[in-house]
């Protein structure tokens, strides 16, 4: 019996010893911190204009929501804190667990990876790490380039969301410390028409460009640079026009509320140059230029930007005595990526 209650006592003690975990014995002794990802997915942001709410499917050829940006591939998570370099992984776009050292104080960026016109620069350090798009050429651009004298020719940028969490909630030993997060865009687009009063029949080729938008933005809240761009792109034809859905990172300089900061005065010190340079059936180019500062100002991140009013006259079209119908002046852009860490 005294054997039976010396056992009985033996386990009691144990017992507790055993659930327990001290900290030189315990071989899985950990925190972590459980990272969930929600996405935005806005193409343009409301100031003033109420597309949403006033958009015509009929007239745009398209739904509000059929322009939103799609989810991303995966996300980059770059991981600062004051005891070791930025560390880079990789992780789903749902998120996921990530072991931490509860005495270190930590700051996370995140961003989607699956960019093609972007460059990712100045990772190492956190206020200056930014997106920049990639060069691009054209060789007849001679209104937009004396107009922006030394402004760098640009791709419109990739869809681009970024989240910034500046203080990671301090983890618990033997817990997973949920940590939400709002993907939020860097890159917003804008419906560009070309509206054709007269001599749509006489276009066989169509491009476009936008001078003054911003050359990069800011990963860590969403703020343009004060670089400006001209942005190329190529242009479809519709039954009343020209269309094109060229996605920027906005006007420069522009502190963005949807980040977080005072919203402030849009720094529209810029001016706004749209340009259509169409190739005629008979081999002829043509270009027009408008500005649109106005309707920029009133849609510094996306909308829609409509010119009216455009004429190619017969007279424009014809073909000169002597020559052949060529496109060869008409040419292909290149693409020039810019080495990282560049201005």
């Amino acid at each position: 019996m005294k054997n039976k209650n010396y056992i009985f006592y033996i386990v009691a003690v144990m017992l507790p010893m055993l659930a327990s975990c001290r900290k030189e014995l315990c071989y899985n002794h950990f925190a972590a911190v459980g990272l969930s990802l929600s996405w935005e997915q806005e193409w343009e942001r409301d100031y003033g204009m109420s597309h949403k709410s006033n958009w015509n499917d009929g007239a745009y050829g398209m739904s509000y929501d059929a322009l939103r940006p799609s989810m991303p591939e995966w996300v980059t998570l770059i991981r600062y804190s004051d005891k070791v370099d930025p560390e880079e992984t990789s992780v789903s776009i749902y998120g996921g667990e990530f072991p931490v050292n509860p005495s270190v104080r930590q700051s996370y960026l995140l961003y989607n990876g699956d960019t093609e016109y972007i460059i990712i620069s100045d990772m190492a350090s956190l206020n200056d790490a930014r997106a920049t798009s990639t060069s691009r050429s054209r060789s007849s651009l001679d209104v937009m380039e004396k107009q922006y004298p030394g402004v760098r020719t640009a791709n419109p940028p990739d869809m681009l969301y970024s989240a910034f969490i500046e203080n990671v909630p301090k983890a618990e030993t033997h817990k997973v410390t949920p940590v939400p997060a709002k993907m939020q865009p860097l890159v917003y687009t804008y419906v560009v028409r070309y509206e054709f009063e007269y001599g749509l029949h006489h276009v066989a080729l169509a491009r476009g460009a936008i001078g003054g938008l911003a050359e990069s933005v800011y990963l860590r809240n969403g703020v343009t640079g004060d670089q400006e761009a001209i942005l190329l792109y190529d242009c479809d034809l519709k039954n009343y026009g020209c269309e094109a859905h060229v996605r920027s990172f906005g006007i420069p300089g522009f502190p963005d509320t949807y980040y977080g900061r005072a919203d402030g005065e849009a720094a529209l010190q810029h001016k706004f140059t749209l340009n259509l340079e169409v190739m005629l059936t008979s081999g002829n180019m043509l270009e027009f230029n408008y500005d649109i500062s106005d309707q920029i100002a009133k849609q510094p991140r996306g909308g829609v930007i409509t010119v009216s009013g455009i004429r190619i006259e017969d007279e424009q079209n014809a073909v000169p005595s002597g020559f052949d119908v060529e496109i060869s002046g008409w040419g292909e852009h290149e693409d020039i990526d810019l080495p990282v860490g560049s201005d």
